[in-house]
């Protein structure tokens, strides 16, 4: 694998149209500038890497549009001490971001094909997220509850048990919503444990998937 000039400056690029978009942490952009997109995807669509586009990964899975992991990271406000449970492991792309933000990140991913593809893929990469094949509907609650929590695929409801495991003064970010589109929630807890909700647009995303027998 290997990152040139040429796949540089085509990140450049697209980090600039995603300012123009609207994406204003500069934290985030570093950030998504340091994961070299076309390592996530089959070598056929390296040209298209740097292109605002989601791409198929295998699993009936896809590596989201690169506004749509910028934006979902911006909202959360990543901060180098907080623990981050994501659900949706996918590709790892959005893991990676994560991890090049400094905060220690909890990732589960229902599809066993990609948890074995993406977990040696990730340490070969250098990073050291700690990763689970699981139900993302549970969370995570050994290692809970944590400071932040991203779902990278459309929940059909807003899981109360992920809620629970959300701390104080803590913020998630989940797709909710059945069908082609869902709508792009921001739930804030406060420190007496409610929660007040803001809707942030709407999104496109896989369907989260609760049975792991399969």
């Amino acid at each position: 694998m290997q990152d040139t000039y040429k796949h540089k400056g085509m990140r450049k690029h697209l980090i600039n149209e995603l300012r123009e978009k609207g994406i204003s942490d500069e934290k985030v952009l570093e950030a998504f500038d340091r994961v070299p997109r076309h390592f996530f995807l089959d070598k056929i669509f390296e040209k298209q890497a740097y292109s605002n586009t989601a791409f198929r990964i295998g699993a009936e899975q896809t590596i989201s549009h690169p506004f749509t992991v910028t934006f979902q990271t911006q909202l959360l406000e990543i901060k180098k001490t907080d623990k981050v449970l994501e659900i949706g492991t996918g590709s790892g792309f959005q893991t990676a971001v994560l991890c090049e933000l400094g905060c220690k990140v909890f990732s589960i991913e229902r599809q066993k094909e990609l948890f074995v593809k993406t977990k040696p893929f990730l340490t070969k990469l250098g990073y050291r997220p700690t990763l689970k094949f699981g139900d993302g509907f549970k969370g995570w609650e050994t290692y809970g509850p944590f400071d932040k929590i991203i779902i990278t695929c459309g929940a059909p409801h807003i899981p109360e048990m992920l809620v629970e495991q959300l701390k104080p003064g803590g913020r998630m970010i989940i797709p909710v919503g059945e069908g082609d589109s869902q709508e792009m929630i921001l739930i804030l807890k406060n420190k007496d444990g409610e929660c007040d909700i803001y809707k942030k647009g709407v999104f496109s995303f896989v369907p989260m998937l609760k049975d792991t027998n399969k």
